[in-house]
């Protein structure tokens, strides 16, 4: 996709330096016959009167346009091969930005769509067990509902600040600041991750939901770290699973 549209804004850029080079090459080449042209006409005019041969033989004069329209051409020549390399460099560069935007768009849209995942596959899976469980009770009816309630305030939560992160990223600053305790935030961010916590109170002054977010982003991080770390004593059939999670 790129390298198509690099070769096209070459093409542009060659297309544009072209034409100035070749309406400049017109005006030297018309500029200077015209100058042959002229000195020819007042030598003509003056022959009869001084009865001297001509200053510039009219050969010459048609070799001179022959060797300036050459010149040009062959300057024509040149120009095209630079403009050629340096518009190909110059495309490059100015879809260099454009390029890191897309990628990193299409970083953002894939880490989007896994956090989004995560709290829909647990939605997913704790009504298709309540559903299948034929025994169910109100009040595990009831569980199962505050829990699936607590998945759709994740994902509300996760839309929101990435509403946010856009609006940061056109210059709006809307990330509140206050005092927010760190404990807390850990708390929330394991969530119901198997892991424990013996944190002390500590309060810190930022955004509650950035925090949690990066908190969330660390402890996942940490997760993935210990799957993908293989123990060369496990069967061959856990070794390709951690493979596969790595």
């Amino acid at each position: 996709m790129f390298k198509r549209a690099r070769i096209k804004l070459t093409v542009y850029y060659l297309a544009i330096i072209m034409a100035i080079s070749v309406f400049f090459s017109l005006i030297i080449y018309n500029g200077a016959t015209f100058e042959l042209q002229r000195i020819e006409t007042r030598q003509v005019q003056r022959r009869p009167m001084i009865g001297a041969p001509p200053i510039l033989d009219p050969e010459v004069i048609d070799e001179t346009k022959r060797r300036i329209a050459l010149s040009l051409f062959a300057t024509n020549i040149v120009v095209l091969g630079l403009s050629a390399a340096s518009g190909y460099f110059l495309a490059g560069k100015t879809l260099e930005p454009i390029k890191k935007n897309m990628e990193e768009q299409k970083e953002f849209i894939g880490s989007a769509s896994h956090e989004l995942r995560t709290p829909l596959t647990s939605l997913k899976t704790e009504i298709e067990v309540g559903l299948r469980d034929k025994t169910l009770t109100l009040g595990a009816a009831r569980k199962i509902l505050t829990s699936n309630l607590e998945e759709v305030n994740k994902m509300q939560k996760l839309s929101d600040y990435l509403l946010r992160l856009n609006r940061l990223e056109s210059g709006k600053n809307v990330f509140g600041m206050s005092k927010v305790d760190l404990k807390k935030i850990v708390i929330n961010a394991i969530g119901k991750r198997n892991v424990k916590s013996d944190l002390k109170k500590s309060i810190v002054v930022g955004n509650e939901d950035a925090l949690t977010e990066l908190v969330g982003i660390l402890l996942d991080n940490a997760f993935k770290d210990k799957t993908c770390s293989c123990n060369p004593h496990n069967s061959a059939r856990q070794g390709l699973v951690s493979k596969a999670r790595c």
